[in-house]
């Protein structure tokens, strides 16, 4: 079966997916977007409220801070994949619980599975906890760690995890758009020398 065909049917399993209690109170659940090829993949906490009634990941205000971040490395949705570890939205946007993030993780490891990415990019300190543990890591706070290269050794090869600031920071810590903008930066010179 083809990548594409295996992304489709992963996602119609999302989509019905019922193996924790936020499965009872989406109204859609957000499996992820982009391309199957992507070489960068950007893995978010939960879906809000705007990812909840459009079903896609990243389309309210923190959404708008990661298109421009993108922008300006010269990156558009459509290059990279963007999801979350859990798919369906928390009520009143509250952390996922450990028990959701465990419920709902073996979809984003079977999404990393058939990307094989070659940069993940963990938005906040809850994505970035899993997947750096997922990999072998040992978490650290997300604001000593930042931009911060790992590199994990995988079946597929190398993969790179650059874990960054949730873009929400920059709408209630305006001073921290800069660090993202300057880790963004950082994962620009990353795909550089990958396609070089």
């Amino acid at each position: 079966m083809s990548k594409d065909n295996q992304m489709k049917k992963l996602e119609e399993k999302i989509k019905k997916c019922q193996r924790c209690p936020l499965g009872q109170l989406r109204t859609h659940p957000v499996p992820g977007s982009g391309s199957y090829d992507a070489r960068i993949m950007f893995v978010g906490e939960a879906p809000g409220y705007w990812e909840d009634q459009k079903g896609l990941p990243f389309v309210g205000r923190a959404g708008r801070i990661l298109d421009e971040l993108l922008e300006e490395i010269g990156l558009k949705r459509e290059d990279v994949y963007i999801t979350n570890i859990v798919k369906c939205r928390p009520p009143g946007n509250r952390d996922p619980t450990e028990e959701e993030i465990k419920a709902c993780s073996p979809y984003l490891d079977k999404q990393i599975d058939l990307i094989r990415p070659k940069i993940i990019v963990p938005l906040g300190r809850h994505s970035m906890a899993y997947i750096l543990r997922k990999f072998g890591f040992v978490p650290e706070p997300i604001s000593k760690i930042h931009g911060n290269v790992f590199e994990a050794h995988t079946l597929f090869g190398k993969i790179l995890i650059v874990p960054v600031y949730h873009p929400a920071v920059a709408l209630y810590k305006p001073a921290l758009k800069k660090e993202l903008q300057m880790d963004f930066k950082t994962l620009k010179e990353i795909l550089n020398d990958i396609e070089s």
